[in-house]
């Protein structure tokens, strides 16, 4: 009993809290709660404030119950505005909505959208709807569509699908999106230096711009568990924010951290706010705040915030967002599992390169593996060879594409020249995650459902805890922008 009773830092009750109401937005999907959200909002800050007066262990359990409390209005908000949907189903409508991101070539070379700020005519309806679209065409992030199908059952964070739809009408934001324009801009010249499918990888590693490679090329690199390195991601931005820092940090803290700052709000503006880019720039954007005051936040509530912050914004996130709980599983892994792993397996010692790549890449994948056999069914059993190939180059590759692109630039008639290195290089990771696809034990498959994901965590956090013990390592001396 005195060990319930012991004090601890806040930050595990504002932990606590926002695992808390990740919890109840999750739980909104089967139970509805009636409560007007400023009661809810209110009474969380009073069962805070009694918390805040005596933070003791046993306030950790409060702090769930005040969160969850939060999250399941939250939540059942959104679900009884969703629920305008259910009388339009199996309706031929018209819609109208904004694309939300980068639309994807499907295998039969139709297109694959998100449209987001949907309306029914003159009537606004909630949500993010998925469409699909038979003949490909010039359609880009933020253009308003005009659209006409019969309207499905959604899906995952979906709230209605549109299944062949046709397009009435394309409107195009006047002036349009300058970060998508330069973004789109330097691919061109990318492309002028590098041939294809090279130079759709090179854009795919320096902007996350995954929508122009070859359907053959995007099967293999999931096959070979590398989808993740053409995903804009917090990976890329550790790379800005650590290359800002090592040239401003010895003239000014403040100038390090203001051009780190606007390195993570230019590329997120240039990538678009994908569940994986949100939470990358959320995370690193916390974690470098903290940096600024000399301070790190524990790698345990850094996770809490980022996943409350997220399911609260945009409470579909967590009722099956796939995009979403890939990119939280392998941050946690990274930044949890994998330096646990390093301090049991290399103890004090600075681990090899090859060593820290296999061991992240081995904790991603083990945090990620439920969540893909619940999904899909499907695991890459080649990832570690797949990524301790490909991996170490990609910083080197990125510098190489990028001067590629200036170089055509400044110089376009020795563009093929300026690009041959980036070309080089990136024909042999093409190469290489080919013959990883290839091999007949690359992938597995096997569907598992929820008791059987739950029972692998059992064991993961079993592991970890032993190993965490066993090594004395503190997960508070883990940091993203370090």
């Amino acid at each position: 009993m005195n060990w319930l009773r012991e004090r601890i830092h806040l930050m595990w009750h504002v932990a606590a809290l926002c695992y808390g109401a990740v919890i109840g937005v999750a739980a909104a999907q089967w139970i509805r709660a009636d409560i007007p959200g400023w009661i809810a909002g209110l009474a969380a800050l009073a069962i805070f404030a009694v918390i805040i007066k005596t933070p003791q262990r046993y306030m950790i359990v409060l702090a769930v119950a005040a969160g969850a409390c939060v999250g399941l209005v939250r939540g059942s908000g959104d679900q009884a505005w969703l629920a305008v949907y259910e009388p339009l189903i199996g309706r031929q409508v018209v819609l109208s909505g904004i694309v939300k991101d980068d639309a994807d070539v499907a295998a039969g070379g139709g297109l694959r959208l998100q449209i987001i700020d949907v309306a029914l005519g003159e009537r606004s309806l909630p949500g993010q709807i998925w469409v699909t679209i038979a003949k490909p065409g010039n359609i880009k992030r933020g253009d308003r569509l005009r659209l006409s199908g019969t309207l499905r059952a959604g899906f995952g964070n979906y709230a209605a699908s549109l299944a062949r739809a046709s397009v009435l009408k394309i409107k195009r934001v006047p002036g349009g999106d300058p970060a998508l324009e330069l973004r789109d801009g330097f691919a061109a010249q990318v492309r002028r230096a590098i041939r294809e499918p090279e130079a759709s990888l090179g854009i795919g590693f320096l902007l996350g711009k995954k929508s122009e490679l070859p359907p053959q090329l995007l099967e293999a690199l999931k096959i070979a568990g590398l989808t993740h390195i053409i995903v804009a991601s917090g990976y890329n931005l550790t790379i800005l924010v650590r290359l800002a820092r090592r040239l401003f940090e010895k003239v000014s803290k403040f100038l390090a951290m203001f051009a780190s700052a606007g390195l993570i709000g230019g590329f997120m503006a240039v990538t678009g706010l994908s569940p994986s880019m949100t939470r990358a720039g959320l995370v690193t954007g916390l974690s470098l705040w903290a940096w600024y005051y000399g301070r790190k936040f524990h790698p345990v509530v850094l996770l809490g915030m980022a996943l409350a912050i997220t399911t609260l914004w945009n409470p579909s996130y967590a009722w099956g967002d796939v995009g979403w709980q890939l990119s939280f599983a392998a941050f946690a892994g990274v930044i949890i599992v994998a330096p646990i792993m390093t301090a049991y397996f290399f103890g004090r010692q600075t681990a090899p390169a090859i060593g820290q790549i296999l061991l992240e890449t081995l904790a991603a994948q083990l945090v990620t593996a439920p969540v893909l056999l619940v999904a899909f069914g499907q695991i890459s059993v080649i990832s570690l060879l797949a990524n301790l190939l490909i991996v170490p180059f990609i910083p080197f590759t990125m510098v190489l594409a990028a001067g590629a692109g200036v170089g055509a630039m400044a110089a376009p008639g020795l563009a093929a020249v300026l690009g041959y290195p980036a070309q080089f290089v990136l024909s042999c990771m093409i190469a290489a995650t080919y013959w990883c696809a290839e091999q007949p034990w690359a992938q597995i498959t096997q569907q598992v459902g929820w008791v059987g994901a739950a029972a692998w965590y059992a064991v993961l956090l079993a592991a970890v805890g032993y190993m965490k013990r066993a090594s004395g390592y503190r997960l508070r001396d883990a940091s993203v922008v370090e």
